[in-house]
């Protein structure tokens, strides 16, 4: 289990851009037996580890309490311009208990169908699933080197989990399937002949001209 090193925060609001300005991220922690507790760590530390582990993973917390907590990375608020993380809630789990969250899919191999010319349409990112910290899997993979044909899927219940994971997400939801590419028909917008439009606006303009009353008496 990876590791972050926490402090206990005493900044908050508007002081809390001079922590950010120190590469400092601040972040709270709670739980069911987990008073609410703000919270301050590495900006670059917790950048590495939400890489390895990503979001709804657990990690050991250090720092804030006798015995590093276990915890779930359960919500991250990230610059919507930079996309640096700004803030995160840690949700401490208690020992033994199972947890709810949402794992991300991972699509593997190669469809037979689309390496035909198929396309591969992607319907869901991740599933629900509920299992004790220590069975949480980082994300699970999606086979679709079984999609042979047009109009093959795979759905949630297709899936293989792991040990301990139950799955809490509508086993006949659709997760991919494959589709036959749409053929776009092509609009030939005829060119204006514009000697011809031309000729013709000349021609009215005569016609204009004689048709005019002579002025003379």
């Amino acid at each position: 289990m990876l590791t972050l090193t926490a402090e206990k925060r005493e900044v908050f609001g508007k002081r809390m851009k001079a922590l950010r300005a120190a590469a400092r991220m601040p972040a709270v922690v709670y739980g069911p037996k987990q008073e609410a507790t703000p919270i301050t760590l590495s900006l670059k530390e917790f950048e590495k580890v939400l890489k390895e582990a990503g979001e709804s993973s657990v990690v050991a917390l250090a720092g804030i309490s006798n015995q590093p907590l276990s915890v779930l990375i359960h919500d991250v608020d990230h610059d919507p311009i930079t996309s640096i993380p700004r803030h995160v809630d840690f949700y401490a789990i208690e020992k033994g208990a199972k947890v709810e969250v949402a794992v991300p899919l991972v699509f593997a191999g190669e469809s037979p169908a689309v390496k035909a010319g198929a396309n591969l349409v992607k319907v869901l990112h991740e599933i629900e699933i509920e299992a004790a910290a220590a069975d949480l899997p980082h994300e699970i993979s999606v086979d679709i080197s079984v999609l042979a044909n047009i109009n093959d899927q795979i759905h949630v219940r297709d899936i293989a989990l792991p040990k301990g994971v139950v799955l809490k997400s509508d086993p006949e939801e659709v997760i991919v399937l494959v589709q036959e590419v749409q053929e776009e028909i092509e609009v030939v917008t005829e060119t204006p002949d514009m000697e011809a439009i031309e000729v013709e606006k000349k021609g009215k303009q005569e016609e204009d001209q004689s048709a005019a009353p002579s002025s003379e008496k």
